[in-house]
């Protein structure tokens, strides 16, 4: 393991930090954040553009241009070493003339896994790997499931009330969570590549799943809802709106509504098997998504859960009662013992407004 200096840790938080801006935004690509660093001064700096391309390394080094040479390259995940639509970033290092690259960790793409920090040693760059690599995991952790598991990073955002309920018995559920854990949870919206829902929330809330931030607008992901007998009304706000956001709609066999929501700009997927989780996060993957927003309802939150295939739990809490008569937070989870049950760790808890947040994660 490479030794890192103050100034290593220094300039690999600020690369995680222009990573993090890309996120949403990237896909299928990884999130990547460079910096190029010459006596102590930044001479470049960059992340991972719209739709994954420029490379967040050929941004660094544009800005840089005669200065890169003998700099340090500050990289979120090992640069690329193979010929896609560009040139491999490993290959723009060396022409550069950069001197040392610390990359925070490996690409197990197999397409680089390795060549790219091969090719860079051999060419007499320095090459120091490992700072901060947990961090840089997790930030594109999507990335790497699409790799090993071919499936996209799944979070479950949910607001309930103090006793885990999410609407009233009548189904009016505006607004159980302040204003301040609303724009949270557009700011979620924005770094992710789609939004999941259940047809019944299409049906019962008529949402648009759409980011409503200020300047933000255009952050907005492809909505992706579970219809498996194309409920979806054309009138509703999704399909209405189809045209100038991403609407996919997975169902199973293609039917006269299906044709319709089609013609009325909806992405139409039949599901092979219909209900299977392990399909539908295949279907997800194949459709370039790294970063999944489940948004409900209670019944989708579970049939996650289930399958162990929530990575992080958003539970925003506000200070309301609702009682037994209301809505679970959770669907019916089919347990018949304690010790089964889908178990989180609490990471962080928040103050947002008058309400609480629990970000939880899948142990790993």
């Amino acid at each position: 393991m490479a030794s890192f200096s103050p100034e290593d840790k220094k300039w690999m938080r600020a690369a995680l930090g222009l990573a993090r801006r890309g996120l949403g935004q990237t896909a299928p690509n990884p999130s990547v954040g460079c910096i190029l660093v010459r006596d102590g001064i930044v001479v470049g700096r960059g992340n991972t553009q719209l739709g994954g391309r420029p490379h967040a390394e050929v941004v660094a080094l544009r800005q840089a241009g005669t200065k890169a040479k003998g700099s340090t390259a500050y990289v979120t995940l090992e640069p690329c070493s193979h010929y896609g639509k560009t040139p491999p970033c490993s290959e723009a290092l060396i022409n550069a003339g950069v001197m040392r690259v610390v990359a925070a960790v490996d690409d197990n793409d197999a397409r680089v896994s390795g060549t790219g920090l091969k090719m860079l040693h051999e060419a007499g760059v320095q090459v120091d790997v490992g700072l901060f690599s947990e961090k840089a995991f997790e930030l594109n952790k999507g990335f790497f499931l699409s790799n090993t598991d071919a499936r996209p990073e799944f979070s479950i955002k949910l607001a309930t009330s103090l006793d885990g309920k999410i609407a009233l018995a009548s189904g009016e559920s505006k607004w159980i969570t302040g204003s301040e854990a609303r724009r949270y949870g557009h700011m979620l919206r924005a770094q992710h590549d789609g939004i999941l829902v259940g047809v019944n929330t299409v049906l019962a809330d008529d949402p648009m799943l759409d980011c409503r931030i200020e300047g933000l607008e255009d952050r907005s992901p492809a909505r992706i809802v579970l219809d498996s007998k194309y409920q979806t009304p054309v009138s509703s706000k999704l399909v209405q709106s189809a045209n100038k956001i991403d609407l996919y709609i997975l169902g199973g066999k293609s039917n006269r509504d299906a044709i319709e929501l089609e013609k009325a700009g909806a992405k139409i997927i039949e599901l092979l098997v219909n209900r299977d989780m392990k399909t539908l996060s295949d279907t997800l993957s194949g459709a370039g998504m790294r970063r999944v927003l489940i948004e409900g309802g209670g019944q989708v939150y579970a049939s996650f859960l289930k399958a162990n295939m929530c990575d992080t739990l958003y539970h925003f809490q506000a200070g309301k009662l609702l009682g037994a008569e209301s809505k679970n937070g959770i669907g019916e989870l089919g347990l018949a013992q304690l010790s089964s049950s889908p178990h989180l760790k609490a990471q962080k808890v928040l103050s947002v407004g008058d309400d609480m947040l629990t970000i939880y994660k899948k142990p790993e």
